[in-house]
C-alpha cells in the first residue's frame, strides 16, 4: 500500500495495487505539471479522498488537483470502461521520495507518437536527484 498528500493535506490517494513503473508523459499537460503516474481503476486499486477541482483534457480524462493548494493529486477517465470500471492514475511526487525511489521509470510520447518508449534504466530518484 501506498499513500499520497497534496501540499496541505486535504487532499490525498491510497494506492493498494504493486507498481511496477512510474510514467513520465511528455504530453503538454504532463509535462507542466511535473508528474509520475502510476495506474489502476478508481475504488478497486486507488481510493481518493478531499475536496478536489477539475481540468477536463479532451473527452476522455479530467486532471484533479487540491482546490486549496493547487497539487496536482491525479486524473480520472470521464466514462467507465466497458466493465463498468473508472481508470485513475495517481501523481507518485505527493508521497515520500524513500517509498517510490527504486520505482523504474516508463516513458510515454503523449505529444507525438502517443506510444511507450524504452525504459532507460531510470528510476523515479533519478529524477530528484
Amino acid at each position: 500500500m501506498l499513500s499520497g498528500t497534496c501540499l496541505c493535506g486535504l487532499v490525498s490517494w491510497t494506492l493498494f495495487a504493486k507498481i511496477d513503473g512510474a510514467t513520465a508523459c511528455n504530453c503538454t499537460a504532463c509535462r507542466r505539471y511535473g508528474v509520475l503516474w502510476a495506474y489502476g481503476y478508481l475504488d478497486i486499486d486507488i481510493k481518493t479522498a478531499g475536496p478536489t477541482k477539475s481540468y477536463s483534457r479532451g473527452a476522455e480524462i479530467e486532471f484533479h488537483f487540491c482546490e486549496c493548494c493547487g497539487s496536482m493529486a491525479y486524473w480520472l477517465a470521464k466514462s467507465a470502461n466497458s466493465e463498468g470500471k473508472y481508470r485513475i492514475a495517481v501523481n507518485l511526487r505527493l508521497t515520500e521520495p524513500d517509498f517510490v525511489a527504486n520505482i523504474p521509470i516508463d516513458h510515454f510520447d503523449g505529444l507525438e507518437t502517443f506510444s511507450d518508449l524504452p525504459r532507460d534504466g531510470k528510476c523515479v530518484a533519478d529524477y530528484w536527484a
